[in-house]
């Protein structure tokens, strides 16, 4: 049960993460990452009121913790998405997001078979290949410098989204079942202040505004459901197995572009899913 949650929040992250890119290209990124943090608040007080719980201090420091690393995560891979950096923004927040989990999870003490190790180390090159996107063949010799700074900026992007993504997935997973979901309703709400923080930082608009942005509000309910699937397969098992699972969600991402934008599946990227694949096979297995 524990990788089917995990893989639901893959899931539900990659539906996230392809609406609020899409909404990201035509208005303000910070202000998609308000709106949709915002949405997923809502929606996941709503199922806290329903299930309960009695969270502790640690408990609901955690919460903090991984509300700042969900704001840092989804303002910075928002802002490459927007810059059209995606092809270097996704790969590398989704390999931090994973390699992050996988240490704290290490560290704590969990022991993974021999299959689960193999899927993982599997999964991480397949995740690179498949949020990848191919180089133009004949690159203009005049934009190399922009490009260069694209480059830097992308790499930026997604060291910093990565990061936050992984101490999400960390804090979360040292949350009990017995907390109910009040711990993760809390840290959506954190995300919110954490992302205006960062966007009067760097004196960038955060006021949603126009039309557009509204449809980050679709971007919520994905969020929420995403994070509430992983807080539950962290209860009911591995955090390095969730943490990994979860970070597939580049691949769901891909396959939408393929399927509604009928956006080409290169061939590094079809590599990419077929490690993922076995990636997945070989922690159910295991």
């Amino acid at each position: 049960m524990a990788v089917l949650l995990a893989l639901g929040s893959a899931l539900a992250y990659g539906l996230s993460d392809f609406v609020g890119g899409l909404v990201s290209r035509r208005a303000s990124a910070w202000a998609v990452a308000v709106l949709g943090q915002l949405s997923a608040t809502a929606c996941t007080a709503l199922v806290a009121l329903r299930v309960g719980g009695s969270p502790g201090t640690d408990d609901l420091a955690c919460a903090l913790l991984a509300g700042v690393g969900s704001g840092v995560g989804t303002g910075f891979l928002y802002r490459g998405f927007a810059a059209g950096r995606m092809s270097v923004v996704a790969p590398v927040s989704a390999v931090g997001a994973a390699v992050v989990p996988v240490l704290v999870g290490t560290l704590g003490g969990e022991r993974p078979s021999a299959w689960v190790w193999l899927g993982i180390l599997l999964a991480l090159p397949g995740i690179w290949l498949v949020a990848r996107e191919p180089d133009p063949p004949r690159p203009d010799p005049a934009a190399t410098a922009v490009g260069l700074a694209s480059l830097a900026d992308g790499l930026t992007d997604g060291i910093l989204a990565g990061l936050g993504f992984g101490v999400l997935f960390s804090a979360l997973g040292q949350i009990p079942d017995s907390a109910g979901w009040w711990p993760l309703t809390t840290a959506q709400a954190v995300s919110v202040p954490t992302v205006v923080l960062l966007a009067v930082v760097l004196r960038a608009p955060w006021v949603p505004r126009g039309r557009p942005v509204r449809w980050a509000l679709a971007a919520g309910p994905l969020g929420a459901t995403a994070t509430g699937c992983f807080l539950l397969a962290t209860q009911q098992g591995y955090l390095t197995i969730a943490g990994v699972l979860a970070s597939l969600y580049p691949a769901t991402t891909v396959l939408l572009a393929a399927a509604l934008l009928h956006e080409r599946i290169h061939r590094a990227q079809g590599v990419g899913l077929g490690l993922c694949g076995a990636a997945i096979t070989l922690v159910v297995v295991g």
